[in-house]
């Protein structure tokens, strides 16, 4: 196996499945704590807090973790803003999400506000109502640059897969017939600011998931080395009618040798 000096970790199938824990996802992260090898659990997930992240897994999942060692596509999306513009009067923002994504704006100085936003940004949100998209939608069309926090069709629970913010940026972008620019995995725009607080280059890290589309693909198109598990979404034969292959493919975590 090959070694790497970092790991870029998905959480929700590969390290546990909803509620449910996953014993090889725990011994997985403890063999790396043992290394003294750094992580970053990289998610798509935009509706909890790092700190929420990092509760539910040493709480509920038996995997300790501090805020510091979640990087989610709501950091990303906040990332990306503060890099395109240092102007305090742009920073208005009109979100459709939960706790985590507003969290995240907020504490950058965004203002979230319906009213002439500068950015239309759609993430996850299980409360969201029809007069939300409706916002959203004149926003947009009255120029409001539209970005997505992901576009994850689905996400993988305990109860199956579930829709994911992506199925929600479907109801956006039909509606005012414009694409989001996309934040998260499978986008190498998450990557690079991940690497970038990592410390670490591309080839000096491996990307490890459960799912083909976003996790692995992210990984290839940003140039990082991939680690499938297949604990998740992806399945084997869904995988090999794929023209670029992992670089690394496992049943599951406990096959994998730090």
């Amino acid at each position: 196996m090959t070694s790497y000096q970092g790991y870029l970790i998905d959480l929700d199938g590969t390290i546990y499945q909803g509620k449910n824990k996953m014993a090889s996802g725990k011994r997985f992260i403890e063999r790396l704590q043992k290394a003294n090898i750094p992580y970053l659990f990289l998610t798509n997930n935009s509706t909890k807090t790092p700190q929420q992240v990092a509760q539910n897994l040493t709480v509920n999942h038996d995997i300790k973790a501090t805020a510091e060692q979640v990087y989610s596509s709501a950091l990303a999306t906040v990332d990306y803003l503060e890099s395109i513009s240092t102007d305090s009067t742009v920073k208005k923002a009109y979100a459709i999400g939960e706790a985590g994504l507003k969290t995240a704006l907020q504490a950058a100085g965004y203002t979230l506000t319906a009213k002439q936003p500068t950015y239309v940004i759609v993430g996850m949100d299980m409360q969201a109502t029809y007069a939300m998209f409706e916002t959203a939608t004149l926003a947009i069309q009255n120029g409001a640059q539209y970005i997505a926090t992901n576009l994850d069709t689905n996400i993988p629970n305990e109860r199956g897969n579930v829709p994911g913010a992506g199925s929600l940026n479907a109801l956006v972008t039909y509606a005012t017939g414009v694409k989001p620019l996309e934040i998260g995995k499978p986008s190498t725009i998450i990557m690079d600011y991940a690497l970038k607080k990592m410390g670490l280059k591309h080839n000096e890290v491996v990307m490890v998931g459960d799912n083909y589309h976003t996790d692995i693909l992210a990984g290839i198109r940003a140039g990082i080395p991939t680690l499938l598990t297949y604990t998740g979404i992806s399945t084997i034969s869904d995988v090999a009618k794929q023209v670029q292959q992992p670089t690394h493919e496992v049943k599951n975590l406990d096959e994998w040798q730090i």
